[in-house]
């Protein structure tokens, strides 16, 4: 363990240029709608599984029988043809709400292969991390045929020593314009490392304001001793793993029944107070994708410590034939479908807006408070999120009941161009516009939190009282080589530290380098 391990102070602040230097560039603009078909970049799966190649192709997507299609050649593997959204009338409707986002200042590698070969991050990219992610381990106690990585399949642990999970921890929080605000420990399982406590408790001193632990639960089910360590530590949330309410799910995605593990975590969060548990349902075409009303079911009824449902469409990562892809492929649109479907109406399909939508209240917060804050981006057709407000007796309205989502996109955006267009009397006139935005909610003892944070010029910490009110459904189509669009990557807010400095999108490490990584820094077994 490093020196004086069990007190690490702040990175140091790094000097960034101040807001008052640079405004203009925080004017909330929209990215010009794209026409289907369109021109982009993919890669072949071919060469990539069969032949561990990394090969840049072109793809073209384009609108087949009301669906959104992507089509590649590879002049070696010939045609490929996926599924890249369901619904084209869904896909344009996200694309009206495709906010730009502030990049990245202090890109740590230069452009000189191309996407996806310059991770790290480059200067090409066009989002800061909102969420790090750290792998501190490849081993697990389960074997998951849907994982993304296990050191079983790969004969090799790749585990990063503290010094190195501590220099990771540093390197996100060096981030500009903002530092890395949350920080998740992942694997493999990563309550297998031993040193995951530990882990915890220097993020919390390095200022992580949001720390996490993405688990299937089954340590914390064992021990609450063990639960209450990490709490303890600073864990804010737990990201459980979390398939289905019926058997079938597990026996089939991860070779046993793990509901009474599930139970157990919840039941030991309630006993030691930690309510912020999320559930992260894997959905598979023909296995679960009939449990997603019943998910969300479950969701309310646990609602005291369930703060999200983080819906993940399987990302395909191995060798299939395109029928066998097909049958599990289920894109954003399906899923959203289901959830109408299985939950009677509740959750409605045009409930749902994309990750982007919501830039402004980041990018509004920051300039109220003069200083550069994390904005929720992402590709359009990366993400989707929707919300339910709960009532103390049990009463469910979907977020179209409470508030105007229209309207409160427009009162962010005119917040944001006072700012930028320098007006006089800014900040004033912002707080005014924000009390106007009072007329379009529907419940205001709902929002009362939200706007009053605003108005105060409050932190994140401030949303609390709201967020208890509230059951977040996100929807996260993470890709795979079959459907991989590279566009998408440059608008990645989701990244994973390695051990060599770089700071790599989703989906290009669990797509591209996440094998490179692993062989470097790991140990065969």
């Amino acid at each position: 363990m490093p020196t004086n391990s069990n007190e690490i102070g702040p990175v140091p602040a790094i000097p960034r240029r101040h807001l008052e230097e640079e405004m203009e560039r925080y004017s909330l603009e929209v990215f010009e709608p794209k026409s289907l078909p369109y021109q982009t970049k993919s890669l072949c799966p071919d060469c990539l599984l069969q032949d561990k190649e990394v090969r840049v192709i072109d793809a073209t997507v384009y609108e087949e029988d009301g669906k959104v299609m992507m089509s590649k050649t590879c002049p070696d593997h010939g045609d490929f043809k996926e599924i890249y959204w369901s619904d084209a009338e869904m896909f344009r409707r996200s694309m009206r709400y495709w906010f730009k986002s502030v990049g990245i200042d202090n890109p740590r590698t230069e452009c000189e292969d191309g996407c996806p070969l310059d991770c790290g991050l480059c200067e090409n990219h066009l989002a800061h991390t909102a969420l790090g992610l750290i792998d501190v381990t490849n081993r697990c106690n389960l074997r998951c045929p849907i994982c993304f990585a296990n050191a079983a399949a790969s004969g090799r642990v790749y585990e990063p020593s503290p010094e190195q999970v501590l220099e990771m921890m540093k390197n996100l929080r060096r981030n500009l314009p903002v530092p890395c605000p949350a920080v998740q420990f992942a694997g493999g399982e990563p309550t297998v490392s031993d040193n995951l406590v530990q882990y915890v408790k220097w993020a919390k001193q390095l200022g992580f304001d949001h720390i996490m632990i993405a688990t299937n639960g089954i340590r914390m089910a064992k021990s609450v001793d063990y639960l209450q360590q990490l709490k303890d530590a600073g864990l804010n949330t737990i990201y459980l793993q979390f398939d289905g309410v019926t058997e079938r799910p597990y026996l089939e995605a991860r070779n046993q029944d793990l509901r009474p593990i599930k139970d157990k975590v919840l039941d030991h969060c309630r006993s030691i107070g930690l309510d912020g548990v999320v559930l992260v349902p894997t959905i598979v075409g023909g296995l679960n994708d009939e449990e997603l009303g019943d998910i969300v079911r479950y969701s309310i009824e646990n609602r005291d410590i369930v703060r999200c449902i983080n819906f993940q469409p399987v990302s395909i990562t191995g060798r299939i034939d395109y029928e066998e892809r097909q049958k599990m492929r289920i894109t954003l649109p399906d899923a959203i479908k289901r959830i109408e479907e299985q939950t009677d109406g509740l959750v409605k399909a045009d409930h749902w807006y994309p990750v982007a939508s919501m830039l402004g209240v980041g990018r509004a917060l920051g300039l109220m408070k003069g200083v550069p804050t994390v904005e929720l981006h992402s590709h359009f057709a990366c993400g989707m999120a929707t919300f339910l407000f709960v009532e103390d007796d049990g009463t469910v309205y979907p977020i179209t009941d409470v508030v105007d989502i229209e309207a409160l996109i427009n009162t962010l955006g005119e917040v944001c161009d006072l700012y930028a267009g320098r007006s006089m009397l800014a900040g004033t006139r912002a707080k005014l516009k924000l009390l106007g935005f009072l007329r379009h909610i529907k419940k205001k003892n709902f929002m009362r939190p939200i706007i009053t944070s605003f108005l105060k010029k409050g932190s994140y910490s401030s949303l609390a009282a709201f967020m208890h009110r509230v059951i977040m459904l996100g929807m996260m189509h993470f890709q795979d080589p079959f459907n991989i669009d590279l566009e998408r990557v440059q608008h990645c807010t989701i990244n994973y530290a390695t051990p060599d400095g770089r700071i790599i999108p989703f989906c290009n490490y669990n797509t591209v380098h996440r094998d490179l990584v692993e062989a470097k820094f790991a140990e065969k077994i």
